[in-house]
């Protein structure tokens, strides 16, 4: 899964790291970077790159596949990097699966006063009614209830960035950045099954999600077998509040 996860996921748009990337950074850390597709976009732009990952598999991948990114084992809540030693921390689609309370003071830790929270979210544009018809398990998720039968917690919105009060970042922003994705019809029903609501559903039902949005995808297919898939990437921003005296 790792390797079809980096061929078949999509890379960031230029203009939304244009907007993301500080001029003055030098030294980045990617937070879940899985098999290293920001962490490569970043190496273009950065001196060094760092690419955080947990997952022994993915952290493989990116090590074979990314060229001078330094790849470590850690987690955002246990980042393994000195206080104040990055410009920048970016998490690209894992912000959700962090632990806010825990990983936001660490992400303050390792940044230098001034430096860069960016978060960004790369996938299909769903506002576009087609590329909506793709995702009928996700429509199949939403219609849940906000809690189940046994009471637990309302599932996390993927992009909703949401601070603890005592954050100490300032200039929050947020931007969007479209672009297309040209794509063969079964590799984009192949990146479609690497989702995790996918990855984990009955083998019936995932079946037959991926033949409703193959059927999406060949309608809008050219003679070749190509599709051009409308993209969005998300983004949103803060700088490192300067430390107190006292903490220098």
């Amino acid at each position: 899964m790792a390797d079809d996860y980096d061929r078949l996921r999509p890379g960031p748009p230029a203009d939304a790291l244009d907007w993301l990337v500080p001029a003055d950074c030098e030294v980045a850390a990617d937070l879940g970077a899985g098999t290293g597709l920001f962490s490569r976009a970043l190496a273009g732009r950065v001196g060094q790159v760092i690419a955080v990952e947990p997952d022994d598999r993915m952290r493989a991948v990116l090590a074979a596949r990314s060229p001078g990114v330094r790849a470590v084992a850690g987690r955002g809540e246990a980042i393994p990097l000195p206080d104040g030693s990055v410009d920048a921390v970016f998490v690209s689609s894992a912000w959700h699966w962090l632990d806010h309370a825990v990983a936001v003071p660490e992400i303050a830790r390792v940044l230098r006063d001034g430096g860069r929270l960016g978060l960004i979210w790369t996938s299909r544009d769903r506002r576009t009614d087609w590329v909506a018809q793709l995702d009928v398990w996700r429509r199949r998720d939403a219609g849940q209830p906000a809690e189940d039968a046994a009471g637990a917690a309302p599932r996390r919105r993927p992009r909703e960035v949401t601070l603890p009060d005592d954050a100490p970042f300032v200039n929050l922003a947020s931007a969007s950045f479209t672009t297309t994705r040209s794509m063969t019809v079964d590799d984009a029903v192949a990146w479609l099954g690497t989702y995790s609501g996918l990855i984990t559903a009955p083998a019936a039902e995932r079946a037959a999600a991926l033949a409703v949005s193959r059927g999406a995808l060949l309608r809008r297919a050219d003679g070749n077998g190509m599709v051009e898939i409308p993209m969005r990437a998300a983004c949103w921003r803060a700088d490192r509040r300067p430390r107190p005296p006292s903490a220098q």
